[in-house]
């Protein structure tokens, strides 16, 4: 588990996180949803540790993040697996090589053990006999399977993923979301995503925070979300048309 307490973080003197308290369940899809400039990217960077706030706590399993030591910390960041927006494959690796590249960097098994790994994990993505292709000769689909494989080589206990559905057709990211969903129940991870696709959000958000100018606006599950009263959060949810149409027939 991930709890957050009090957080808080400015830029020059623009407060963009706002005393936000949350949890992050273990073994479930947890969501971070909210408009463009909620601070969203900036908590998920505070929680990685890529930004020190200015205040409050990001405890791991009880561990303060930024209180703890250097050595300490890195443990925590091998046990973290990250899928990036635009997957963030290397161009001039093959497929195995890209998910072989943090079991070299920062893993202790033999060349043997961490191809062997690597296939694994490619074949837990659903993507075989592909493993010599590179990032530039397959879908942009499967270069994010590749990339949810690179992120689980580690054995991940937090995988964090940025926009997974970016840029993918619909049926697309139902693969995509239904992969994370099975992963994370699979290997009982505590999962963080931030998005704005809301198919992503009744499909599999568990439990799903929505910050609003940087504070925790609201929370709770895929079917509280529908029913809300919080004027901010169906602004958000029923934006689009075909969400709004929902809407009105979730009335009748």
């Amino acid at each position: 588990m991930i709890e957050i307490q009090a957080l808080n973080k400015s830029f020059n003197g623009n407060q963009v996180l706002r005393d936000v308290n949350l949890s992050f369940k273990k073994g479930k899809v947890n969501m971070i949803i909210g408009q463009s400039g909620s601070g969203k990217s900036v908590l998920t960077k505070c929680v990685v540790g890529l930004l020190k706030p200015d205040s409050g706590k990001v405890l791991y399993d009880g561990q303060d993040f930024f209180a703890i030591s250097e050595d300490e910390r890195r443990e925590i960041r091998k046990q973290m697996g990250m899928l990036f927006q635009g997957s963030a494959l290397f161009d001039s690796m093959s497929i195995l090589e890209n998910v072989m590249f943090p079991l070299r960097l920062f893993g202790e098994m033999s060349p043997k053990e961490q191809m062997e790994r690597a296939r694994f994990c490619l074949q837990r993505v659903n993507i075989e006999g592909k493993e010599n292709l590179y990032p530039s000769e397959i879908s942009g689909g499967m270069q994010k399977r590749v990339g949810i494989a690179r992120a689980i080589a580690m054995r991940p206990a937090y995988l964090f993923c940025d926009e997974p559905n970016s840029g993918l057709d619909p049926k697309t990211s139902i693969v995509i979301d239904n992969l994370i969903k099975e992963i994370t129940y699979e290997f009982d991870i505590t999962t963080i995503v931030i998005s704005h696709d809301m198919n992503s959000v009744i499909e599999i958000g568990d439990h799903i925070h929505f910050l609003y100018n940087g504070s925790m606006w609201w929370n709770g599950d895929k079917r509280d979300i529908l029913k809300t009263d919080n004027p901010e959060i169906n602004d958000f949810v029923y934006a689009s048309s075909f969400m709004a149409e929902l809407k009105e027939k979730l009335r009748v």
